[in-house]
C-alpha cells in the first residue's frame, strides 16, 4: 500500500509516505507549502545531501518559494531505511550479492510517485515538475535521469556530485551503466534530456573525507568541480563516437563550494530570475552543508 493521503498544511511540514514497492522501507517528505500556493502552481522537488536532512532542504528554498509560490516537495530517504550511498545515491539498484533489483524497486521511481500521490489528493494538477538534487542528492537526480525510462520532470539540476555514473554500457553501475539491463536506447535517451550539470567553481576541496575516493571516482578528477567537468566533456565524447545527440549542459556557479544553501539559491534564482547571483548573495550567513 502507499499512503493514502499526502496533503502537506501552509508552512512547513513532514509527512510520512509508505512507497508500494518498499513497504517496510517508510520515508518522510519534508514539504514548503506557501499560504497562496494553489494545485495549478510550480511545484520543485529538492533531493538531500548525504546527511539525509531534507527538512534542511525544504528550508534553503523556503525563500524562494514564498518569492515565486512554489511547492518545494523533499522526499527524504533517511539512513535506517535507505542506508549508506547504496541505499539512497544508488538507488538500492544492487544488491550484496550484485544481483539487479527490478526495475520498479529502483528508488529513482520514488519521486514520481510521491508526485502521483499529491495529485492524487489535489494538492498538484501538475503532471510536470522541477527537480533539484545536491551532493548526494546530485548522484540521486542524475542516476534518475539515467535509468527512468519516462519522468515527471520538466528540467533537472544536478548539484555538486561527489562523482558520476558514466554515459557508457562498457563500464558496470556505479561507473556507469552496464549490467543493469539497459541498452542503446536508454543511453540515447539520456544523453538526449536536457540535464543541467550545476557545478560551484569553487567545490575543490580535495581531502573532504565525505569526497568518493574509490578508483572510479579518482579517475574523474581531484575534486567535484573537476569531476563535473570530466562528465560533461565524457558525455560530448560518447555522443560524438556513437552518433548521438548530447543536450547536456554545465553552468558554474561562482564563488561557491559545497555548499547546499547557496547552491539552491543559485538554482532558483536561474529557474525564475534568469541569473546567478554573487557569492554575497547567495551566502547570507555561513553555510556549508552536505
Amino acid at each position: 500500500m502507499t499512503t493514502l493521503t499526502l496533503d502537506p498544511p501552509q508552512g512547513r511540514s513532514a509527512l510520512p509516505f509508505v512507497d508500494a514497492r518498499h513497504p517496510q522501507r517508510p520515508l518522510e517528505v519534508n514539504f514548503y507549502r506557501p499560504a497562496r500556493h494553489r494545485p495549478e502552481d510550480e511545484v520543485v522537488f529538492v533531493q538531500h545531501g548525504m546527511l539525509r536532512n531534507g527538512d534542511d532542504y525544504r528550508d534553503f528554498w523556503i525563500d524562494a518559494a514564498e518569492k515565486h509560490n512554489l511547492l518545494i516537495v523533499a522526499p527524504t530517504f533517511g539512513n535506517e531505511h535507505f542506508p549508506q550511498a547504496e541505499g539512497y545515491n544508488n538507488g538500492l539498484l544492487l544488491s550484496e550479492d550484485g544481483a539487479v533489483a527490478a526495475k520498479a524497486d529502483w528508488l529513482y521511481a520514488v519521486p514520481a510517485r510521491v508526485l502521483a500521490a499529491l495529485r492524487k489528493a489535489g494538492v498538484t494538477t501538475r503532471d510536470k515538475v522541477k527537480l533539484f538534487g545536491h551532493s548526494a542528492g546530485g548522484q540521486f537526480v542524475h542516476r534518475l535521469l539515467a535509468t527512468q525510462s519516462e519522468t515527471p520532470f520538466e528540467t533537472a539540476f544536478a548539484a555538486n556530485s561527489g562523482w558520476y555514473t558514466l554515459p557508457t554500457l562498457e563500464r558496470r553501475f556505479p561507473e556507469g551503466l552496464g549490467g543493469l539491463g539497459l541498452g542503446d536506447t536508454e543511453l540515447a535517451r539520456w544523453l538526449a534530456w536536457p540535464m543541467v550539470i550545476f557545478a560551484g567553481d569553487q567545490d575543490i576541496v580535495t581531502s573532504d573525507p565525505n569526497l568518493p575516493a574509490q578508483a572510479e571516482a579518482l579517475a574523474q578528477g581531484p575534486m567535484r568541480y573537476a569531476r563535473a567537468h570530466f562528465m560533461l566533456d565524457f558525455a560530448k565524447a560518447e555522443a560524438a563516437r556513437l552518433g548521438l545527440a548530447c543536450n547536456w549542459s554545465l553552468i558554474t556557479v561562482p564563488g561557491i563550494g559545497h555548499d547546499g544553501a547557496a547552491m539552491s539559491r543559485a538554482a532558483a534564482s536561474w529557474w525564475y530570475e534568469g541569473r546567478i547571483p554573487s557569492a554575497e548573495e547567495l551566502k547570507p550567513e555561513a553555510t556549508a552543508v552536505a
